[in-house]
């Protein structure tokens, strides 16, 4: 796989992009069930610093040796993200076990909303991205690809045209808050993000979130994709793309990908840059709001990616 000159080095630090509830913090009465839930007393945990969000989030080792991942947010003080690990519960409860995912062991749903999750052993991509590691990646997002087509009913999912019907209208931020792009370039992508509905629908699981952050290389290699908070029932293309963005603004020949992927190669040219068009909408209006205290990386991250997309949708449209 070759190499072509990275946009911009990625901005966020990473592995450190989280600040998140840490183990001696949580309730000691809800310390004392993950105890029990965990068979044995925790002498160690160690906090999970990757992401954007701030939930409880750690690898908790036992005085047995075992070793656990649990997750935690609190239904009173973390609504929206407590909100999200209980879907996260749901939607892992229901994902056949040959998906490249952790396994859920159990969960509570009480003032805190806390999932424990099979340990799995490895490390996120490094980055920049390397082939390898995408390549392990891609070869994941195909396996999830023939295993839930069409997906479990018991996941109850969304079509991608409904849960991204929102997308489109912030490109109206982005004409508001970037003057320093051409208006004319503008204009064509507001009108093919629009178009998006034409393209995302489709009989497989699609995550909707590939991240490196999301995803765990295990020694052998493979990879597991994490955090199954918003997946859709959508296109067989959708996570593959997606998983592009990065590895190309750090400077990996994706067109070469896209060649040589099953699940990519025969896409329309026009479908990738209605998904970039939308991409670039989301990203370059989220990162124009607040910087949550929480995740002082969000906004930089976000910007980065809006970037990337943008310079990819200005190459494939032929834009100066």
């Amino acid at each position: 796989m070759s190499r072509r000159a990275p946009l911009a080095p990625y901005p966020a630090p990473h592995e450190r992009t989280a600040r998140r509830l840490e183990w001696a913090f949580l309730p000691p009465n809800l310390r004392a069930y993950v105890e029990r839930r965990c068979g044995s007393p925790v002498v160690e945990a160690h906090s999970r610093t990757t992401g954007f969000t701030p939930g409880f989030a750690s690898v908790l080792v036992c005085e047995d040796g075992s070793r656990h991942f649990v997750k935690a947010a609190s239904v009173k003080a973390q609504r929206m993200f407590a909100d999200a690990y209980r879907e996260e519960a749901r939607k892992l409860a229901a994902l056949p076990a040959s998906v490249p995912a952790p396994r859920l062991l159990w969960h509570l749903d009480d003032d805190w909303v806390v999932l424990g999750i099979a340990y799995a052993e490895g490390r996120p991509p490094q980055r920049p991205w390397v082939s390898s590691e995408l390549d392990a990646l891609l070869d994941a997002l195909e396996v999830v690809v023939d295993e839930t087509t069409p997906p479990p009913a018991a996941l109850q999912l969304d079509d991608a045209s409904v849960d991204l019907a929102g997308l489109p209208a912030a490109w109206a931020q982005v004409r508001a808050h970037r003057d320093d792009l051409d208006a004319s370039h503008v204009a064509e992508a507001e009108a093919l993000a629009g178009r998006f509905a034409e393209v995302v629908d489709g009989d497989t699981l699609v995550h909707t979130d590939i991240r490196s952050d999301n995803v765990i290389l295990g020694p052998d290699g493979r990879a597991v994709v994490c955090d199954w908070n918003f997946p859709v029932r959508g296109a067989a293309w959708f996570d593959s793309f997606a998983a592009l963005i990065a590895p190309r603004g750090e400077g990996i020949d994706v067109d070469a990908v896209i060649a040589s992927r099953r699940l990519l190669r025969d896409v329309p040219a026009e479908t990738f840059d209605i998904a970039l068009a939308l991409y670039v909408g989301y990203f370059l209006s989220q990162c124009e709001q607040p910087v949550p205290p929480t995740s002082p990386h969000l906004r930089e991250h976000q910007r980065w990616q809006g970037e990337v997309c943008w310079d990819w949708l200005c190459e494939r449209r032929g834009w100066s």
